[in-house]
């Protein structure tokens, strides 16, 4: 697989490429410059799972603060740079571990050149960033629009330029808000480089719309063996980045533990708010670090036998609530207790299943 034969990069204490797993990342939307707001953000995000994060570095009062930031946070930190080179190497020498860079819109080859020795003398991993929306006009024009070839193209150039200075501690990543433009960029850059990959589909949208087509490209992308780290893009809280991601690399197996929440899609029979309880559950056991399927059930007459393939699962209707152990009724008590009961079970699943 395309993944198993790339680099491996260091970035802080962690590894990517060489068939490292795959490490999911997030970017902050705090002020970088607001240490406290973004360490608040950040110490959210690896709590939901993320493993590397970005902030945007656009003035040198965001340069310096990663130095703080840096202090109180677990992951590493990535600093995205746009059109000032400075910026790039003031991030590096307050302790960025990586930044991200597109060489074409940060000035000529003595600026890009600077930015290369910083980094080279730190050995900070650089990660050359192309978007379909800043493809460069001759591209645009030799492709006849904006295509999955002059990506690549594109994105090759810019490597070979830092290649030119003699460095190649690099990622790269190429990303389109057209998710089939998106799959097929990867799949050419995949077969031209050995670089590690990072994967995302750039301005994916709402909470909706960007599930659905960051879960369709990455999908089809890392189930090809392609890609060594990934975002899912989202407008609205990073937080909900780091859960579809995680979900995303479960379903495709590229990824072991965490609690796998099913419900039933509601009928006429449903007799409680199984929406809300769905979601409640959702939520409460991203806490518990176990690797169990867990059922909601909206129906007290069949819930149980759809149950049964979970290892623990909560039915409920008309004020009853019934917990549930492999289709197998176990306690039958008020709906309003469910979650409570839920939650006591997963606290104490260990001791339970003789762990």
């Amino acid at each position: 697989m395309y993944r198993d034969h790339t680099k491996t990069v260091q970035i802080g204490d962690r590894k990517i490429g060489g068939g490292n797993p795959i490490l999911i990342q997030s970017m902050t939307n705090t002020k970088t410059e607001d240490v406290e707001a973004t360490v608040a953000q950040i110490l959210a995000l690896e709590a939901a799972g993320c493993e590397i994060v970005r902030c945007t570095v656009p003035t040198q009062k965001a340069a310096e603060a990663i130095r703080e930031i840096k202090k109180r946070i677990h992951i590493p930190l990535v600093a995205d740079i746009h059109f000032d080179y400075k910026m790039a190497i003031a991030a590096m020498e307050n302790g960025a571990d990586k930044i991200r860079i597109n060489p074409g819109n940060i000035g000529g080859s003595e600026k890009i050149k600077a930015v290369v020795d910083t980094a080279k003398a730190g050995n900070i991993p650089i990660r050359v960033g192309v978007n379909s929306g800043s493809l460069e006009k001759e591209l645009v024009e030799k492709y006849h629009g904006v295509t999955a070839e002059g990506l690549v193209e594109s994105a090759l150039d810019k490597v070979r330029m830092i290649e030119e200075f003699g460095y190649d501690n690099l990622v790269i990543s190429i990303k389109s808000s057209d998710v089939m433009m998106c799959v097929k960029a990867h799949e050419i850059l995949a077969e031209k480089t050995d670089y590690p990959l990072h994967v995302g589909i750039t301005e994916a949208g709402t909470l909706y719309s960007g599930n659905i087509k960051s879960a369709v490209g990455l999908g089809i992308i890392l189930y090809e063996g392609i890609g060594d780290t990934i975002r899912v893009s989202l407008t609205g809280d990073p937080v909900e980045e780091i859960k579809s991601a995680k979900r995303i690399l479960k379903t495709l197996g590229l990824r072991k533990g965490g609690i796998e929440v099913v419900s039933c899609p509601t009928c006429g029979r449903t007799q409680i708010d199984l929406i809300g309880l769905a979601n409640q559950v959702e939520t409460m056991v991203q806490e518990f670090p176990l690797d169990i399927k867990v059922a909601v059930m909206g129906c007290v007459v069949n819930g149980p036998g759809e149950a049964k393939e979970a290892d623990i699962g909560i039915a409920g209707g008309k004020g009853v609530g019934l917990l549930i152990k492999k289709g197998e009724i176990v306690s039958k008590m008020p709906e309003g207790e469910l979650l409570g009961a839920l939650r006591r079970e997963l606290e104490n699943w260990d001791k339970q299943e003789g762990r």
